[in-house]
């Protein structure tokens, strides 16, 4: 019972770093239809700029926890303004190509200047150490993650669902087309809800910091996991996005946990359950549905 309660908060935690990546990949994708391949690559420079701020200039883990996240919203609405919205009439392809080449440029901007070699961040004093939760002991810094994700995921929801700008941006966001139609300039909102999304990667980032080596590739392979996140909760839908996320870490951590003997079953559980989900509903679990033609 003990080894199953302890894996279920590793689970947790790790879903906490899938919701808000995914909760920001599933903002940018509804409104702008633009599958943002360098939602890794902002999630890595979270970290970096964290461990630069705090070995350069010695800023600490509480203010590069409000620093990172805004200057990377920033950077991504500069982004959007510049180069995305340029293509967005186009082939979905063209901004795939487009992000994807941006993440390669960023890591190896990155590597070029820290080089490869993982860096390490402390845990901050004041969340270091350990909860007692009567059966077992888990670290406070992780106990801190997975508070302050659940948090940051009830804000944005209230946000989204009871504040007229975040009903018009969920409107826009899940029902683009009709939005329009109702006469709301969707357009307007395009900018600032990308630097949402991007904030949210560089938010997640910072977090995982003190947990997580941080390298120029830390990026890489994890958004191929989030990806299939979003797939899962349904494209667009942010609910979904949220609830896939911490899903797929409860998953992924009993997999490792219980399938230990079939390594290759436990490696790809998330994708398994991806192929799953898209036979019996292929639009996701919280996806819409579309009328047929």
């Amino acid at each position: 019972m003990t080894g199953f309660l302890l894996n279920t908060f590793n689970g947790l935690v790790s879903g906490a770093f899938y919701a808000l990546l995914a909760l920001g990949l599933a903002v940018i994708f509804g409104m702008l239809r633009v599958v943002n391949f360098a939602h890794g690559a902002f999630y890595m420079l979270g970290a970096f700029g964290a461990y630069v701020l705090l070995s350069e200039a010695g800023v600490p883990f509480w203010a590069a926890l409000v620093i990172m996240p805004i200057g990377l919203g920033l950077f991504g609405m500069l982004l959007e303004r510049a180069f995305i919205h340029r293509l967005t009439r186009l082939d979905p392809l063209y901004n795939f190509l487009l992000t994807f080449g941006l993440t390669l440029i960023l890591q190896d901007l990155v590597k070029l200047r820290y080089g490869a070699m993982s860096s390490p961040y402390a845990t901050p004093a004041e969340l270091d150490g350990s909860v007692d939760f009567g059966l077992f002991d888990f670290p406070t810094y992780r106990v801190f993650i997975l508070g302050f994700a659940v948090a940051v995921c009830v804000a944005v929801w209230w946000l989204l669902g009871h504040t007229r700008i975040g009903m018009v941006v969920r409107a826009a966001t899940e029902r683009p087309e009709l939005t329009r139609a109702f006469g709301i300039d969707v357009g307007k909102w395009i900018t600032p809800v990308f630097g949402f999304g991007i904030a949210l990667a560089g938010l997640a980032g910072v977090l995982a910091a003190p947990m997580r080596a941080v390298n120029p590739l830390m990026g890489a392979d994890l958004i191929i996991v989030v990806f299939a996140v979003v797939v899962i909760g349904g494209l667009g839908s942010i609910f979904g996005s949220v609830a896939a996320g911490f899903g797929i870490g409860l998953v992924q951590a009993w997999g490792e946990a219980y399938l230990s003997e079939w390594p290759i079953v436990a490696q790809t559980t998330v994708f398994i359950v991806m192929a799953v989900v898209l036979l019996w509903r292929p639009s996701g679990l919280f996806g819409r549905e579309e009328a047929p033609a």
